[in-house]
């Protein structure tokens, strides 16, 4: 079979191009720093990297969530808290107003007065909110849980406000007024306006009221509790939600991002072999009329 000049030139030529091809894709990739740059480089990487990104905008919505989590539960435990701080001196007057049977109207009435004040902060402190919504509140569109007058719920009960900590985790936030303070017209607000007049018209009741604040409390103390259980698990969530984030953006440079050192000797070769292939062809190919008459 006879090799003409012209198939020699076409051969070497397409040898000379898939060599330059090959350079300038890697002088891409060394200036991009990752390895697909488009999806027709690796179909399989871009398949990797899409769900990988899919994970990821997966993980940082979940990361909000336990952001917004936190602030509302860090929120509920420093309201109870300072209620109970409340509460404890609300118990101290009751406890003293009972036990001084011969303390004058005077001072029976500034015992009144400060537990009527006490009652003021406490539903002040009931009112709190996050992001404009009442933490004890429930699933109301109003801006506060309690009316602050007379004491009463205005919140309102249904589905408990939920948030997703994990692809299979979800953590309740909320806590409503009468699972924290206890249920209408029994409620700790409703003990603390009846010590306030106990003290001055009905000391004997002090007993029953003091029993009533009792158990108002505990069910506070267990409140306090539930919220701190719930912050736990936000917590740990928190960590594995940071551990899964760092994971992803491993796997996802290693599926994107090149090698620096190898794709530097990868080019230096290339560049090599296609210097050397220019040389083979310069002297393959005849260039002038006069190499034909030699």
């Amino acid at each position: 079979m006879r090799i003409t000049q012209r198939a020699v030139t076409l051969t070497s030529l397409q040898g000379l191009n898939r060599n330059l091809d090959a350079v300038s894709r890697l002088q891409q990739q060394l200036t991009s720093g990752r390895l697909i740059s488009k999806p027709s480089d690796s179909p399989t990487g871009t398949n990797t990297a899409m769900q990988v990104r899919a994970e990821q905008a997966a993980v940082e919505q979940q990361s909000r969530n336990i952001t917004d989590a936190r602030g509302w539960l860090d929120q509920t435990d420093s309201a109870l808290q300072e209620m109970l701080a409340t509460v404890r001196r609300v118990r101290d007057i009751t406890v003293q107003g009972a036990s001084t049977g011969s303390s004058s109207d005077a001072s029976r009435q500034a015992l009144a007065t400060e537990a009527a004040s006490l009652r003021e902060g406490l539903l002040a402190l009931a009112n709190g909110s996050v992001n404009g919504r009442p933490i004890f509140g429930g699933v109301t569109a109003g801006s506060k849980a309690y009316d602050s007058t007379s004491g009463s719920w205005l919140g309102v009960s249904g589905s408990p406000v939920m948030r997703q900590v994990s692809d299979t985790e979800q953590v309740r936030v909320d806590l409503t007024g009468p699972e924290a303070f206890g249920p209408a017209g029994n409620d700790l607000f409703a003990v603390v306006d009846r010590i306030a007049k106990d003290l001055v018209s009905n000391p004997a009741g002090l007993t029953v009221d003091l029993a009533d604040l009792d158990a108002r409390m505990n069910g506070m103390l267990s409140a306090v509790a539930d919220v701190g259980a719930r912050g736990a698990r936000i917590e740990l969530s928190q960590k594995i939600n940071a551990d899964r984030s760092l994971t992803l953006g491993s796997k996802l440079a290693e599926t994107e991002n090149i090698d620096l050192p190898n794709t530097i000797m990868r080019l230096q070769m290339q560049q090599t072999g296609y210097e050397a292939a220019l040389a083979a062809t310069a002297k393959a190919i005849s260039p002038t009329l006069m190499d034909y008459l030699r």
